[in-house]
């Protein structure tokens, strides 16, 4: 018996295997709507025989997308052209869908990476004045971001929570907060891009003061039942920075405030990090997490073949594993996965005639 295949429980909602699809930003909205793209985009991953799909990281509020082609819930408006997606998604598969929700800080108002990802100044046409912890710019060259007072910290919690409501009301599954790869809240969590002297500031439990209201005000908005996980980056990968020490401190804290996983991912607050790379490299994290906290994890980073990610969970090293970039090249990676361990996805009846020669029992008819 395999575990990558076996469900996995996250409060009330149940995945039918461990894969978990990781936000992965597509820049292709417009003006926060989602466009034909995640028609074909989100339709394609929802059919991959993953057992969760995260939806992209979408902005809570304009200022707060990474590009000016970033998802966003920031409005009724927004919200709604996800309807269309979602029920696509729907009518041909079971996979639940699940939303993270997010803001960039100081690595907004950024170029899309196939055109360099440089960030546009606030004075040129499709770019805006950053806002931070502090006014420390990410990149020599950035522009120095505006440093968030009191009344805007308040704004950016309410624009979580009001985000969260609307990913309610529009049917998404989960909602997954972003306190990772240097954007805002992960800002925060760091010394190396909060100076401040204020509530959050300075101690690490100052520091992690928003991340635990937005997800207080988060977990309060968002139906019971209905999990509500974090992803964090697990170090800064550089001396003095973010580390897994306090990684752990954040999960205990999230965890005794119901937080259903914690996604752990690494790095993205400074260029000057020093990332050691390799297969897998960022599961010790998800372990030692896990270990010290017991809270559901997900591991990520260059998890690529069926076996690798069985032994992860074989070992209890994490409960989930995220596939990304392995995911876009093979949006079928699930099936393979599950030819590979003998195992059974659920896909589109309209496919099932592609189960390789030999292999049996590939799809299972999708549940009534």
């Amino acid at each position: 018996m395999n575990i990558l295949f076996s469900p996995q429980k996250l409060d009330d909602l149940t995945l039918s295997n461990r894969i978990v699809i990781p936000p992965m930003c597509q820049y292709s909205a417009k003006d926060g709507k989602a466009s034909d793209w995640h028609h074909i985009h989100y339709g394609q991953l929802a059919c991959s025989g993953a057992g969760l799909l995260l939806v992209e990281a979408t902005a809570v509020t304009p200022q707060g997308r990474i590009t000016a082609h970033d998802l966003g819930l920031w409005s009724d408006e927004t919200a709604d052209a996800m309807i269309p997606v979602l029920r696509t998604i729907r009518t041909y598969s079971a996979m639940p869908v699940g939303v993270q929700l997010g803001h960039s800080g100081r690595k907004g108002s950024s170029e899309v990476p196939w055109k360099g990802g440089k960030q546009r100044p606030s004075t040129s046409a499709g770019g805006w004045r950053t806002e931070a912890p502090s006014a420390l710019a990410c990149e020599p060259d950035d522009e120095k971001p505006l440093a968030l007072n009191a009344e805007g910290i308040k704004h950016i919690v309410s624009a979580f929570a009001a985000a969260a409501e609307r990913a309610a009301r529009i049917g998404f599954d989960l909602v997954e907060i972003h306190s990772a790869h240097g954007y805002l809240l992960h800002q925060f969590l760091s010394p190396l891009s909060n100076t401040r002297t204020d509530d959050y500031g300075g101690s690490l439990e100052n520091r992690m003061r928003l991340t635990l209201e937005v997800f207080e005000a988060v977990r309060a908005v968002f139906p019971a039942g209905k999990p509500v996980t974090v992803r964090i980056s697990a170090t800064d990968w550089i001396e003095n920075g973010w580390n897994v020490k306090d990684s752990i401190v954040l999960a205990h804290a999230l965890k005794a405030r119901g937080c259903a996983a914690i996604h752990v991912s690494s790095g993205g607050l400074t260029p000057a990090q020093n990332i050691v790379l390799g297969p897998g490299y960022q599961v010790p994290f998800a372990a030692q997490i896990k270990e010290a906290t017991g809270l559901p994890t997900i591991a990520v980073g260059l998890i690529t073949e069926a076996l690798q990610a069985e032994s992860i969970l074989r070992a209890g090293l994490a409960d989930m594993v995220a596939i990304g970039r392995g995911m876009l090249y093979d949006p079928r990676w699930g099936w393979r996965a599950a030819a590979a361990l003998g195992a059974q996805v659920t896909a589109p009846p309209m496919y099932w005639r592609a189960a390789p020669h030999g292999v049996k029992n590939l799809f299972a008819p999708p549940k009534e």
